[in-house]
């Protein structure tokens, strides 16, 4: 199927973001997706934050995104906008490195005053960065996330079946865009 990159701009190691990303990502294996997840925090703040391009850690997060047909892009809302350790991995990949992906944009927060910022904060960026199908994104309120002491995580109703939905529509818009180009590429060769 695809290579899907599950990408959490989250700076908690106890992130209801990433641990709703890693949630969503056996979804998307169970549908025939190889999803290779990655935690912004876990790359060294120093080369995020003094834009070291060649740093092999921000070297390999600019490659996965590259190979990836499509990426599950996730963020807690601060101040009505994505994380800023999001943007400091998204100012440093090339200008177009979403281009020719589909790209799923989740939210999480504390308040549905926030629910807009997938649309008005985080898509226009990636819609500059060349992404070619933004599908419906989601806002998920904390309280609807649950951890149990295992890791298991459980997504509340009505926003499980929800997130189940965009889940579903981004692996069905990721599997046409891949057969598409599979066909194009045997029609030219």
């Amino acid at each position: 199927m695809a290579t899907v990159l599950s990408l959490s701009g989250s700076p908690s190691p106890t992130s209801r973001t990433a641990r709703l990303l890693r949630h969503l990502d056996a979804r998307l294996t169970a549908q025939g997706h190889q999803v290779v997840p990655l935690d912004v925090r876990t790359l060294p703040a120093d080369a995020l934050l003094g834009a070291d391009f060649g740093h092999p850690a921000i070297a390999r997060a600019t490659a996965l995104v590259a190979e990836a047909d499509g990426l599950v892009i996730g963020t807690p809302v601060y101040k009505a906008a994505y994380s800023g350790l999001l943007k400091s991995l998204l100012d440093l990949l090339p200008q177009y490195a979403l281009a020719g992906k589909t790209v799923l944009p989740l939210a999480t927060g504390g308040s549905t005053a926030h629910v807009l910022a997938i649309d008005y904060a985080l898509r226009p960026v990636l819609s500059s960065m060349g992404a070619s199908h933004i599908v419906q994104g989601w806002f998920t309120l904390d309280k609807d996330i649950t951890v149990a002491d295992d890791g298991t995580v459980t997504v509340a109703e009505p926003a499980a079946g929800a997130l189940e939905g965009v889940v579903d529509q981004f692996s069905a818009a990721l599997t046409d865009r891949v057969r598409r180009s599979t066909v194009v590429r045997a029609v030219a060769a």
